[in-house]
């Protein structure tokens, strides 16, 4: 069997869980060929580094045109229309190149870029291959879900309903897969704090602004040191550029510890007690699932407003949208901070669902030559 992957090289949100699932597809189907493409490279040189440039949020100007740009793809109409029109004019011809080259037995998206353009030649019968939706945001999901795809696979169960609004009578399966599977082991938080050369007592708080280390952090960093015995930790990502101002700018704070990019994730939100997170996404519930209260901060645009709202409207973590609203958060978030819990370690795997359908098809294709012959 051969399965293609779609991802995007945008921080580590979208390359990570390709690269999860592509190990649970192998670890539950060996022999099983995976390619993992990044579906920005496959589009024209230009737009690739439009899209990377614009994606990177270190300008108030870049952070408006962001803003301003999501607005007008999801909420106007006409203009997301044209966007819409636009994205398969400039993709859909190298994506379903790379589809029928390869000839897979299943195409995966991990980046809603890609799943939209798979759904839509899906849709129009361009491609004849199932295609997967491997979603890792709460909501927000407008590109996300297609009516085309075959099967949406989601890490929150909240996220259902929003993705059949978008695609009525769409296969939803809540999964596990998606991250580190280290996540849904137990854990012990003071062996977590040893491990990692933390303070045993005291509040242990995580600041992140994600892969590229995106928001807010030195004001999070800043009201977070606030707290009575508190120690803090900045994770700055592949950001090398702001690790360096901030352990600059910390670097007479004992209760102070700045970190670059680390594969330890599960290791620090079993230490945590709070994380504060700039972007949303995969690193939330990856905290949650560690028992971590969170607080979105620092980013509150484009899609990670609409994340927001989704946040409060489920209860899932505290947000604060401005710094004078983040202490109160904090210590919201320190007071009732969620139960860990089994709930995410007995949900089926996404290898399985996606194994599961490529059975399927192979099944209705097997059916279908029999017919013919026949």
């Amino acid at each position: 069997m051969k399965i293609l992957i779609f991802s995007a090289s945008i921080g580590e949100g979208h390359d990570l869980p390709a690269r999860v699932l592509a190990d649970g597809i192998r670890s539950e189907a060996p022999g099983t060929e995976i390619e993992i493409v990044d579906s920005l490279a496959l589009v024209n040189v230009l737009v690739r580094r439009l899209v990377l440039d614009s994606s990177r949020f270190h300008s108030k100007w870049g952070n408006r045109i962001f803003d301003l740009s999501y607005k007008l793809i999801t909420d106007i109409r006409p203009t997301r229309w044209f966007a819409g029109r636009f994205t398969q004019w400039i993709a859909a011809r190298p994506v379903r190149r790379a589809v029928l080259e390869r000839n897979p037995d299943i195409a995966i998206s991990t980046y809603p870029g890609s799943t939209e353009v798979l759904g839509d030649l899906r849709a129009k019968g361009k491609i004849d291959v199932p295609v997967v939706s491997a979603i890792t945001d709460l909501a927000a999901l407008r590109y996300w879900a297609h009516p085309g795809v075959d099967l949406h696979l989601i890490t929150h169960p909240e996220s259902a309903e929003e993705v059949r609004e978008i695609a009525p009578g769409a296969d939803v399966r809540c999964v596990r897969g998606l991250t580190d599977e280290r996540f849904y082991e137990p854990f012990d938080q003071a062996a977590a704090r040893r491990d990692l050369d933390l303070p045993a007592e005291g509040p242990l708080l995580i600041v992140s602004g994600g892969g590229w280390a995106v928001g807010d952090l030195e004001g999070a960093a800043e009201e977070a040191l606030k707290i009575s015995n508190a120690t803090v930790v900045c994770l700055c990502g592949r950001n090398d550029g702001s690790r360096r101002e901030l352990a600059s700018h910390f670097s007479g704070e004992p209760r102070m510890v700045v970190r670059g990019f680390t594969d330890r994730m599960p290791d620090w939100f079993a230490a945590a007690d709070v994380l504060i997170h700039s972007t949303a996404g995969l690193t939330v519930l990856e905290a949650l699932m560690r028992g971590c209260g969170v607080v979105s901060y620092g980013w509150g645009l484009g899609h990670v407003r609409v994340n927001n709202e989704a946040f409060t409207r489920y209860g899932l973590a505290e947000v604060a949208g401005s710094r004078q609203e983040l202490p109160a958060a904090l210590r919201r978030a320190l007071a009732s901070r969620p139960e860990p819990g089994d709930y995410f370690a007995r949900l089926p795997t996404a290898a399985s669902a996606v194994l599961g359908l490529a059975d399927r098809e192979l099944g209705n294709r097997g059916g279908a030559r029999q017919q013919a012959g026949a």
